[in-house]
């Protein structure tokens, strides 16, 4: 029996049918896999960087669009997705999209609850999304309460998503699921601009401080936190200035249970999406996670 070696371009027997071995071998070159970092940052790079030159061409056109609430919130969803179809199935980003939009939205029933203006939610690639508060709660119970809203309904779509697994047995859903209850849990980290960090003032302002110091730690972990920590240093500056004046040593005085009742949701919201994280986590040989592959 003649054996070959790999490759096209050797056809040659190594062995002849009398049993002497060939003495000029053929040469052959291992094959080169195409594909590899170059071709992953090419294909990143390629669409974001056709976005920016439409961004830069219409910009006037899509700062007037932005001021239209409901437009606005529709063109900033529409790219995060496209954005997040870059590393995700497209069905991925749209549902990962929309939980972000529930998150959003528990922020914005509850600003119009206080009887605080505010803007439609606006999302930001890769970052998530914001609503901007045009005026300052009344004071850290009410900044509180809007900071715990989102993740409390977010938690909520968390476990409808859920609830889609179930019944219909989609990985696509508990993909969804399990990143959903993530990205709550890490919203609920005591730094500002996260809403732990909006939430732990009702505490004490000391907390928000602390954050810091955990910002500093997490970073190791999660660069992104970087990001997050420079959006909220301009607030902190300004909260620690005014720590001393009856403004804001009026901002943080609140009753007893008041303290208590925030600090119960809070640690209660971090237990719950902790334990629904870990139970919609499925280790995957493969290195894949349900619904992406």
């Amino acid at each position: 029996m003649e054996k070959y070696p790999y490759g096209d371009e050797a056809r040659e027997p190594l062995f002849r049918s009398d049993g002497e071995t060939r003495t000029d071998t053929p040469r052959y070159e291992p094959i080169r896999p195409e594909g590899g970092l170059w071709r992953t940052v090419k294909r990143l790079l390629a669409p974001l960087a056709a976005v920016g030159f439409l961004l830069f061409k219409f910009k006037g056109l899509l700062l007037l669009l932005l001021k239209v609430k409901f437009v606005g919130t529709a063109l900033t969803m529409l790219l995060s997705i496209g954005a997040y179809a870059l590393l995700f199935p497209v069905w991925f980003a749209v549902g990962f999209v929309v939980l972000i939009w529930v998150h959003e939205m528990g922020h914005v029933l509850q600003l119009k609850r206080e009887g605080i203006k505010a803007s439609a939610p606006m999302f930001i690639p890769f970052i998530g999304a914001f609503v901007a508060m045009k005026e300052m709660p009344k004071n850290a119970l009410v900044e509180a309460r809007v900071g715990l809203a989102g993740p409390v309904l977010g938690t909520l779509g968390g476990l409808a998503t859920l609830g889609l697994y179930a019944g219909t047995g989609n990985e696509l859903f508990l993909g969804l699921a399990y990143f959903n209850f993530l990205i709550n849990l890490f919203n609920l980290a005591p730094i500002l601009p996260l809403d732990g960090g909006r939430t732990v003032g009702a505490l004490s302002p000391v907390f928000q401080l602390l954050g810091m110091g955990l910002m500093v730690v997490l970073f190791f972990v999660a660069p992104i936190i970087a990001i997050v920590a420079l959006l909220g240093l301009p607030e902190i500056w300004r909260r620690w200035k005014t720590r001393h004046t009856p403004e804001g040593q009026a901002y943080y005085e609140l009753p007893l249970r008041h303290r208590l009742a925030v600090g119960a949701v809070y640690l209660g919201l971090i237990v719950a999406l902790g334990l629904l994280t870990g139970a919609t986590f499925v280790p995957n040989p493969g290195g894949a996670t349900p619904g992406l592959s």
